[in-house]
């Protein structure tokens, strides 16, 4: 059984990080201090540095738990075997902009903030590397629509564009107040027919080279 102390620091660290989400989504990361974040949670600076050393370690602690669910719902799609390489595409598609637009005030956040090149194997920061792993599963989803014969370099700059075109199709509605059901309902022929035209873009131009 927790003690009264554990259990009290507990709280602090739940309050730090409610305090920063709330901050960082409303005012942006750059703009928010320790000391602000820190008298949000009601405790001193000095107390919130005994749980995290800096903002970059809030993000980290923020986003990590989130991204690996993701990406486990990712991976586990990629093993079904029994769907079409296009299912599957599909359905990663639906997996990653769901949760995005679940998350619309956490998003930039999650993906933008402190973000790096998403095609480095092994970038120094681990929330990078947690966004690198996305892209790709990301990147093996569409590797399986593509030609057999398609070159890395390839899949690598046709995988950039589809995961530049979910960015987009996210960040138009990162601030929109509808509720996430209907907006999903709405705009779900939508993001059905954009995969459809990048499957068939990117095969009719690899057919044609």
């Amino acid at each position: 059984m927790a003690s009264k102390q554990e259990i009290r620091s507990e709280e602090t660290k739940r309050a730090i990080l409610t305090a920063a989400a709330d901050l960082f989504a409303t005012r942006g990361f750059d703009t928010v201090s320790i000391r602000e974040i820190a008298k949000a949670a009601g405790c001193s600076h000095t107390t919130l540095y005994i749980y995290f050393k800096d903002k970059e370690a809030l993000l980290h602690q923020l986003s990590k738990e989130p991204l690996q669910s993701l990406a486990h719902q990712m991976e586990e799609t990629l093993s079904n075997r029994s769907r079409t390489p296009e299912e599957i595409l599909r359905e990663i598609s639906s997996q990653f902009i769901h949760f995005c637009l679940s998350n619309r005030t956490m998003y930039t956040l999650f993906f933008m903030i402190k973000a790096s090149r998403i095609d480095v194997e092994e970038p120094e920061e681990e929330l990078q590397s947690l966004r690198n792993q996305l892209f790709g599963l990301l990147r093996q989803a569409v590797r399986g629509c593509l030609p057999k014969d398609a070159g890395e370099e390839e899949v690598l700059a046709y995988a950039r564009i589809y995961f530049y075109t979910l960015h987009g199709i996210v960040g138009t509605y990162t601030h929109s107040e509808e509720p996430l059901d209907g907006l999903i309902e709405r705009l779900a022929p939508t993001f059905a027919l954009s995969v459809d035209v990048f499957l068939a873009g990117s095969q009719k131009m690899l057919n044609r080279e």
